[in-house]
């Protein structure tokens, strides 16, 4: 049985469908950054031995992001969940789902080359946004690895970027 169609032993599944969805929990946002520090510290001190992971069909994958500042012109890395598309990595701009759009995508779409590293190798990529069926497509990908994506980003006033990283 799936997960989302578990339910309590007797339960009436018409009442549970009619019963109103309760927005996923996030953490405050304090939480959330410390995590991302821990992680990016995790990921220096090992020497790039952990921190990173492939992605599956089953679970994305994290990878480390290097862009180049917007105002600044210096290097800027992040660490950021991805998915394969073929030859391509996709990610979100969800900056942890809170409103504004995070630095790295801002970052992208001045300068849209940059390197990734997975648990492969390095990359060199150049970054787009995705639109129409490809965006749609990649979304309900987005939604096949557990996380409710459509309910987080209902939590935002934006649309959520699906950026496409291609190889250079």
């Amino acid at each position: 049985m799936d997960h989302d169609e578990r339910r309590p032993v007797g339960a009436d599944p018409t009442a549970a469908a009619m019963a109103p969805a309760r927005p996923p929990r996030i953490p405050p946002r304090w939480f959330v950054r410390s995590a991302w520090v821990v992680h990016r510290g995790l990921y220096r001190a090992t020497r790039g031995r952990k921190g990173l992971w492939p992605a599956t069909s089953e679970r994305w994958g994290a990878m480390r992001l290097t862009t180049t500042g917007r105002r600044s012109g210096l290097e800027r890395v992040a660490i950021v969940a991805y998915l394969e598309d073929g030859p391509n990595l996709v990610t979100l701009a969800m900056n942890g789902w809170a409103e504004p759009d995070p630095a790295w995508w801002l970052n992208l779409r001045a300068h849209p080359d940059a390197s990734v590293v997975l648990p492969t190798g390095r990359r060199d990529v150049r970054a787009r946004a995705a639109t129409g069926e490809e965006r749609d497509r990649l979304w309900a990908a987005w939604q096949t690895l557990g996380d409710d994506v459509e309910a987080l980003a209902a939590r935002r006033s934006r649309e959520t970027a699906v950026v496409v990283l291609e190889p250079r």
